[in-house]
């Protein structure tokens, strides 16, 4: 008899409050979050990155993902070929390529890295 009366105190149940869109809500601004902060600087990077190799030509000096600088001396469609010193050229993937060097107008060295923004 005790527990008859207990379960009908509680027989009206809350009902919940706000919909399905207050459920989703936290979700839906984790994901918002989660694209301005991660997604949407990472295609801008891959942009700039692709806009680089693209812009590849004979003379430019760049530096690779391995930390190789060298003098570009042909470009192919998926492979450059670098002068790493005086006759020693080696072959590497477009890809691998991360900057160009600024070359100093008086000497014909590489001077400065140009920093990606």
């Amino acid at each position: 008899m005790f527990v008859t009366d207990a379960f009908a105190q509680t027989s009206a149940a809350a009902a919940p409050t706000g919909g399905l869109l207050m459920g989703y809500l936290p979700l839906i601004l984790v994901f918002v979050i989660f694209y301005f902060m991660v997604l949407r600087p990472q295609a801008k990077r891959y942009k700039e990155h692709m806009n680089l190799l693209q812009s590849l030509k004979r003379g430019d000096y760049v530096v690779t993902n391995g930390g190789v600088i060298g003098q570009i001396t042909h470009v192919a469609e998926t492979v450059v070929t670098l002068e790493v010193a005086s006759g020693v050229e080696i072959k590497v993937s477009k890809p691998s390529i991360t900057s160009l060097i600024e070359e100093n107008a008086e000497t014909r060295k590489p001077a400065t890295v140009i920093k990606k923004k």
